[in-house]
């Protein structure tokens, strides 16, 4: 990011992630992930499936104090202020066989998938990187679902140039190219040039 921000009102402020996470192991260094978007600029929130939240339970305290806003795995009541400022991009990642489904169905029993699905409509800039070994990606409706999501233009980070997957039981977390989720994401709130 140019700046480390994004001016509206005359005032420079901190372009705001959501960084969203379902259950997969990568979901485990959402800490790590977090300072890396704090150190290049972004104000951070954390959104997460219920089982995501589950697996970070203890976690929980550490990165609201990183991030200064509560983690949220559940919609809130319709009466309810929202907690959050308003998102300038998405990460969902890792976005688990089942999330990435559902959200390419239109199925928002989840918050987070709730949140991505109508952040197409609201045409928030997007990006989804899975996290599924090889036997999920022999289903059919796996390539359906990415197909749907980048022709509804969410960037899907998969395949040559994004997460490759490996086989069942030899996930790699540690090899979980979080880089390139952080560099579209700034890539993505980048005004563009004019000549």
């Amino acid at each position: 990011m140019h700046g480390n921000g994004l001016w509206w009102d005359g005032v420079m402020h901190r372009p705001v992630l959501y960084l969203f996470g379902s259950a997969a192991p990568p979901v485990q260094q959402f800490a790590d992930v977090t300072r890396d978007a704090r150190t290049a600029g972004f104000d951070v929130c954390i959104g997460l499936t219920p089982t995501a939240a589950r697996w970070l339970d203890g976690e929980m305290t550490l990165l609201e104090e990183l991030t200064g806003h509560p983690v949220r795995s559940e919609y809130k009541r319709p009466a309810d202020a929202d907690v959050w400022p308003q998102a300038n991009v998405i990460v969902f990642a890792p976005v688990t066989f089942n999330s990435l489904n559902a959200w390419a169905l239109g199925l928002t029993h989840h918050f987070v998938v709730g949140v991505v699905a109508e952040g197409i409509g609201k045409g928030i800039p997007t990006i989804a990187m899975p996290c599924v070994n090889t036997a999920y990606v022999q289903h059919p409706q796996f390539d359906r679902s990415v197909a749907t999501l980048r022709g509804a233009g969410v960037s899907v980070l998969y395949g040559p140039g994004g997460f490759e997957p490996n086989e069942p039981g030899k996930g790699r977390p540690g090899g979980y190219p979080w880089h390139l989720a952080m560099t579209e994401a700034a890539r993505m709130i980048q005004p563009p040039h004019n000549p």
